[in-house]
């Protein structure tokens, strides 16, 4: 389900772990977002579009990578932060 969420999200927008969560039937359930985009092995998954949910780029190795893929899409990376008002997906679906 998180998965299947994380592929609607569409290219220059982004959504936050727990607004992946929440569309995917797992209010409140951020971390476990987290954890199983980390560990994935779909390789097209776009997840360097989920966000915590400030807006910030999230700590971790491959957050240069995130930064990077989402700059190709056109949206603006200020500071480790994506302007959520402007780049968040306005998802309107049930998965």
């Amino acid at each position: 389900m998180v998965e299947s969420v994380v592929q609607e999200i569409p290219e220059g927008k982004v959504a936050t772990y727990g607004q992946v969560a929440e569309i995917a039937g797992f209010p409140r359930r951020a971390r476990m977002v987290a954890h199983i985009l980390r560990h994935s092995e779909n390789q097209q998954l776009p997840w360097h579009r989920v966000l915590r949910t400030d807006g910030r780029i999230a700590p971790f190795p491959g957050a240069e990578t995130q930064m990077s893929r989402l700059r190709e899409e056109g949206v603006v990376v200020e500071d480790r932060r994506v302007a959520l008002n402007l780049f968040l997906w306005d998802a309107d679906i049930s998965v």
